[in-house]
């Protein structure tokens, strides 16, 4: 391992070199390569930096604990190399960690879906909520949100949601999110004070390059069609709405929030594609599923992956057994707390495997 450690860490002074090169800084697509390598290095270079500091300071310390020392003094010394011994436990987990094979998908775009499931009105309701706090925790990572297409429901919910994230790291982060979001509530509709529960399905797709995936116009058709819903004079006059359809795969887009039908073209074709390397990427993971059984889930629409009950303020991830009770401030978008220990239980996971 700090064979491999060394090897990274010349890179990365050799990448501090090269960004330095006036041949390189005029060559826009080298320094974009070379500052996107050296940025995945760093993490991994300041911990093994760390590391190699502790070791010599614990080394240090164990020298001096052999000479002859006074009382206090050797209880100095001992304190000195417990609290070095631990930082050294911690960091050698967390080199580790940053040395397992990453997702190629980690750093992506996502392509987020949001559907009303059982529920009716008050599921699309729910719906509208998770995408408030998807997009209000976006904010908070500096990330930009695109709506894609939308199908608003009579009472304001939505019957399906489509939206572009757009910012580094919104998938390693996100891509948890997948599946069925459960919500325990008494609804605005309801006069009876019953709690109902109903419940939104959710996708996170990483966003597909055309590099990634190749769409042939003659495996596509077309198809236009009056917009509906908000969107100005030219709703139901112009047929901007666009619905692209992949024939192999019976897959289809839709998309009518832009002001042009060539827009809402690119912006299918955009959702298409991540809908076709999802489709893809499940296909192959379903081959090895029995050997594979994630800690944090499949990421399929139906499994169901959280409950939030409203009168408890109560959000429970069931996949790793986590509940806070703080309802308002996750729907409100602070859920870092709940991504990062879905993160942590997948790299126990994988931890584990490579045991």
């Amino acid at each position: 391992m700090l064979d491999r450690l060394q090897a990274l860490a010349d890179r990365y002074e050799k990448l501090s070199e090269l960004l330095c090169d006036p041949d390189v800084a005029s060559d826009s697509k080298r320094l974009r390569d070379y500052s996107k390598e050296q940025s995945d290095l760093q993490p991994t270079f300041e911990a093994y930096t760390e590391y190699r500091r502790v070791t010599e300071e614990l080394d240090a310390a164990k020298q001096l604990q052999s000479e002859k020392l006074d009382d206090e003094m050797r209880e100095m010394v001992k304190m000195e190399i417990d609290e070095l011994s631990a930082r050294k436990d911690e960091l050698e987990e967390q080199i580790h960690i940053l040395l397992m094979p990453k997702d190629p998908n980690d750093d992506k775009n996502v392509i987020v879906e949001i559907r009303g499931a059982a529920g009716g009105d008050e599921a699309a309701l729910f719906a509208a909520d998770l995408y408030r706090m998807y997009t209000r925790f976006a904010d908070t990572q500096g990330w930009r949100v695109e709506v894609l297409d939308t199908n608003v429901s009579d009472l304001g919910g939505f019957k399906e949601v489509t939206f572009l994230i757009n910012g580094r790291g919104a998938y390693s982060k996100l891509k948890f999110e997948s599946g069925a979001h459960r919500v325990q509530r008494i609804p605005s509709t309801e006069s009876g004070g019953r709690i109902h529960t109903s419940t939104s399905t959710v996708a996170v797709m990483p966003e597909a390059e055309e590099l990634d995936i190749a769409i042939h116009d003659r495996d596509i058709r077309v198809d236009t069609f009056c917009s509906s819903g908000a969107g100005g004079q030219s709703v139901n006059t112009t047929k901007s709405a666009v619905r692209v359809t992949h024939m192999p795969t019976g897959i289809v887009a839709t998309c009518q929030d832009g002001k042009s039908q060539n827009s809402n073209k690119e912006k299918a074709l955009q959702v298409l594609r991540a809908r076709i390397s999802d489709m893809m990427r499940q296909e192959e993971e379903a081959k090895y599923a029995g050997e594979r059984k994630s800690k944090v889930g499949t990421g399929d629409r139906s499994e169901r992956i959280r409950t939030y009950n409203f009168p408890q303020s109560r959000v429970t991830d069931h996949r790793i057994g986590l509940t806070l009770h703080k309802l308002d401030q996750v729907m409100n978008g602070e859920i870092e707390e709940i991504v990062s220990a879905l993160t942590l239980a997948e790299q126990a996971d994988l931890m584990a495997k490579e045991a």
